[in-house]
């Protein structure tokens, strides 16, 4: 057999020229997606190249290059599809972001509270309904004299700072017995007393209420010793007829909560001889007998007249037992002479006798 006209044997088809070629194709798609896998590739592609094929050593150096240029060309492919899929994953993260903030916008917004008007009501019940509406309160002294609070209930509401934001009321308050000032920190605002010396009951009473004083507040007193200070009712009975002989305190007075406020009267009308007023408290006596430095021992009258034995005879002086009726006396009051007779308003028969402190008086 001729050696130069025998037939090469047939390559098997790993070692052809198109599987060599697919291998480095493969190089550009393997390194596309993976760029470490890719590599690995690439180096196996190298030595397929320079073992397998029954290429010249020129063709072998292109393939080396051509697989590398493939890598290259598969990592800068792989490379736009990351960066394509950063932007996409960057593009999505703002969408979702953007959908965060419009669910964000569209959320309700916090529900604004509002409180309800708490002045004039007393401290304790005002912190008590606020906290209930869900405000943190607090207070202070709205006369501006920085005053501890020490029971809430003797305190009343004047005024309230709100601030719905933080939930929180600010009272300003003053005791209850006191006039709301008017603004909050200013001074308060006392009632002056009006001068009501010489009126009548009636016109004072008037004077007092347009004075902003609170008649519960006035005390009544009798100018005469003899007789029971009358009650405010019996006073406005007969509101004419009643007048006011001294006044406490005097005119002018700021009548602070712990001032007393009180009026002495005295009572007449034109049939009375003596139409004023003493000239001062606690020395006068509406029934002259009565005072017990009362001097009878000289003095005579008809019958019924003070002094007066019923039979027309002059009493003895001091202790006299005898004495007539001097009319209406008011039992327990000093009464002079000794025995001499009344009777009260209700008509009970009246003798004036020593009373429990020695000094004569008027008992039944």
């Amino acid at each position: 057999m001729n050696p130069y006209n025998t037939p090469p044997l047939p390559q098997p088809w790993w070692r052809t020229t198109p599987a060599i070629l697919a291998l480095l194709a493969l190089v550009a798609l393997i390194s596309a997606l993976s760029f470490g896998f890719g590599f690995l590739v690439v180096i196996a592609a190298v030595v397929a190249v320079w073992v397998l094929p029954r290429w010249r050593w020129f063709a072998k150096v292109g393939a080396t290059f051509g697989a590398f240029v493939l890598l290259t060309v598969g990592a800068g492919l792989g490379g736009q599809l990351d960066d394509s899929g950063t932007a996409k994953s960057k593009a999505s993260t703002q969408d979702k972001g953007s959908e965060g903030v419009k669910t964000a916008s569209s959320s309700p917004s916090p529900k604004v509270l509002k409180a309800a008007d708490y002045t004039k009501k007393p401290l304790n019940e005002a912190v008590k309904l606020a906290g209930s509406a869900g405000f943190t309160t607090t207070h202070h002294d709205a006369a501006g004299d920085d005053r501890t609070v020490m029971v809430r209930s003797l305190w009343t509401v004047c005024f309230q700072e709100v601030d719905p934001t933080a939930k929180t009321i600010n009272f300003g308050v003053v005791k209850s017995d006191e006039p709301c000032p008017e603004k909050d920190g200013g001074p308060l605002p006392w009632p002056v007393m009006p001068d009501v010396v010489g009126v009548t009951y009636d016109t004072a009473v008037k004077d007092l209420k347009r004075a902003g004083i609170d008649l519960d507040r006035v005390e009544l007193d009798d100018v005469y010793l003899d007789l029971d200070a009358p009650t405010a009712k019996e006073a406005a009975e007969d509101g004419d007829e009643w007048r006011v002989c001294f006044q406490s305190p005097a005119d002018g007075s700021d009548v602070t909560s712990d001032i007393a406020v009180g009026l002495d009267l005295g009572r007449w009308t034109d049939a009375d001889l003596v139409q004023r007023c003493p000239k001062a408290k606690d020395t006068t006596y509406d029934i002259p007998a009565n005072d017990p430095d009362y001097d009878s021992g000289n003095s005579s009258s008809t019958t019924g007249g003070v002094g007066s034995t019923g039979g027309g005879s002059s009493s003895s002086s001091g202790g006299s037992t005898g004495g007539g009726s001097v009319g209406t006396v008011h039992p327990g009051s000093f009464c002079s002479p000794q025995g001499a007779t009344g009777v009260t308003k209700a008509g009970t028969p009246m003798v004036c006798g020593p009373g429990s402190d020695g000094r004569n008086r008027w008992h039944s």
